[in-house]
């Protein structure tokens, strides 16, 4: 997909916006994320993915959910971005087939027995190189141009420099993750989850070993006891060693619009429903207002704000800027950024009652403030008055999973709306 560049060989030219790239762990989440304004969603498979704990999609969910994303004109892309053992080729010839059959617009791979597999048994599919691949450079991109990629997601570890340099020599779709955790390994590969819990993290398996608090500690030799471990930390400490801050790029949309960035890939397969539609409808109000008046544009703090709410961890800008030092890094219990908690889905409004009907996502009652919020800005605040059940008893509270309830709201919603409120509230 092209875009817009601001400067291109000393002329302005203007093109496309760039595409908003979702997870989607469930069809569930591929339906919020493409509601919430994303261009496109990758998921993952029953087989040859990187998130073998994901609610992976069958065939006839693929087909179900490249159904429901085109009719907003939407694409789906599959990752299948294993490094592949040989007891692992077997199989991948009729996977591809079926990947293709259920409409799937492209795959997202690393291993070249499976990119050459692809051409040959499912040539409709775009192929989309995996950051897995740690691609740098733009030779590096020619080189995978000449073997037939149609995109290059970049490896994390690239700068904006070297992103704008890419763009300018090759023609080539570039992706870059611009949101999400950061892998504490070179392009996500690890083997320390190998080793610790025998899953492997380049086959669907890793267990976040980086994420793990160690205890730290060095040895000196003792004339009594031989070897003797000295603590490097004290009691009551809570050391985390590896853990990464997670990406966030919703401050600097311009720059990688300029630096002719043509998807913003957005990390978290495995995170709520919440945190993706949360994500996504940020960057695409980010995007949308650059281009809408680019001389003009200024970030909206509401949107970092938003974000913050659905964040786990705290945020920087990863490499664009600058290799990451100790700064960047989690040293301290982790504390969420904003305390909010999802607590319901709008199914059904009545315009002429002004009454909602919510499906309970967690515990809420009478008293309590309340968010709304939708796509393209939809926000609003409100205290919970009296609810009740689908049959018109009153209720003390929003206590079951997926309970529906009827409330009155104080401005109007549309169906997929979320409600959320400050944790302890």
């Amino acid at each position: 997909m092209t875009l817009m560049r601001e400067q291109l060989l000393g002329k302005r030219i203007r093109f496309e916006k760039p595409e908003v790239l979702a997870p989607a762990g469930s069809l569930e989440k591929l339906k919020f994320a493409v509601h919430y304004g994303a261009d496109a969603v990758y998921i993952g498979g029953q087989q040859y993915g990187l998130r073998s704990n994901a609610d992976n999609f069958t065939f006839e969910e693929m087909r179900e959910g490249v159904e429901f994303a085109e009719k907003y004109g939407a694409k789906v892309f599959v990752a299948t971005n294993i490094y592949a053992h040989n007891e692992d080729i077997e199989g991948i010839e009729a996977y591809l087939k079926g990947i293709q059959d259920a409409g799937v617009h492209a795959i997202i791979v690393a291993d070249p027995v499976i990119i050459e597999t692809c051409k040959r048994a499912a040539p409709k599919l775009e192929i989309h190189l995996s950051t897995q691949q740690s691609t740098m450079n733009a030779g590096a991109v020619q080189f995978w141009k000449e073997e037939g990629i149609d995109r290059v997601v970049l490896a994390r570890e690239a700068t904006m420099e070297e992103i704008r340099e890419i763009k300018e020599n090759v023609e080539m779709e570039i992706e870059v993750f611009v949101h999400g955790a950061m892998c504490s390994s070179y392009s996500g590969r690890c083997v320390l989850s190998n080793h610790f819990t025998d899953r492997d993290s380049n086959r669907g398996g890793c267990s976040q070993s980086c994420r793990w608090k160690y205890d730290l500690f060095t040895t000196e030799e003792d004339t009594q006891i031989g070897i003797k471990e000295i603590p490097l930390f004290q009691e009551g400490d809570n050391p985390f060693s590896m853990s990464s801050k997670d990406l966030c790029m919703i401050e600097h949309v311009p720059d990688l619009i300029r630096a002719g960035v043509d998807s913003f890939k957005i990390e978290g397969r495995m995170k709520s429903v919440h945190y993706v539609a949360t994500v996504v409808n940020a960057y695409r109000q980010a995007i949308d207002a650059y281009f809408e008046d680019p001389e003009n544009y200024q970030m909206n703090p509401q949107w970092l704000y938003e974000i913050q709410k659905a964040a786990n961890r705290p945020l920087n800008t990863g490499f664009f800027y600058d290799s990451p030092g100790h700064e960047d890094h989690i040293f301290e219990p982790e504390e969420k950024a904003a305390p909010y908690d999802f607590v319901g889905v709008v199914m059904e409004y009545d315009e002429a009652t002004g009454t909602a009907l919510i499906q309970q996502r967690n515990h809420f009652k009478p008293g309590q403030e309340v968010e709304f919020f939708g796509p393209k800005g939809t926000f609003f605040k409100q205290v919970v008055p009296e609810i009740f059940s689908q049959e018109g008893d009153k209720l003390d509270a929003a206590r079951h999973p997926l309970q529906l309830i009827r409330m009155k709201v104080e401005a109007p919603v549309k169906p997929l709306d979320m409600m959320r409120k400050k944790f302890g509230k």
